[in-house]
């Protein structure tokens, strides 16, 4: 019975601990595509307006 009390909580906390991490990396990549995307909305805008 307590080995599996054990087991739940290791769990639990193993959960506990990815969602954080997987929180900020996910940020971390969501503003970096983010910013990616309007560098390359802005290029081509400036391509296709201005340069044309």
């Amino acid at each position: 019975m307590m080995e599996n009390i054990a087991y739940y909580i290791f769990c639990i906390v193993a959960f506990i601990i990815a969602v954080v991490v997987l929180k900020k990396v996910a940020g971390c990549l969501l503003k970096t595509v983010l910013i990616g995307g309007i560098i390359a909305l802005l290029f081509a805008i400036y391509y296709l307006y201005f340069k044309g």
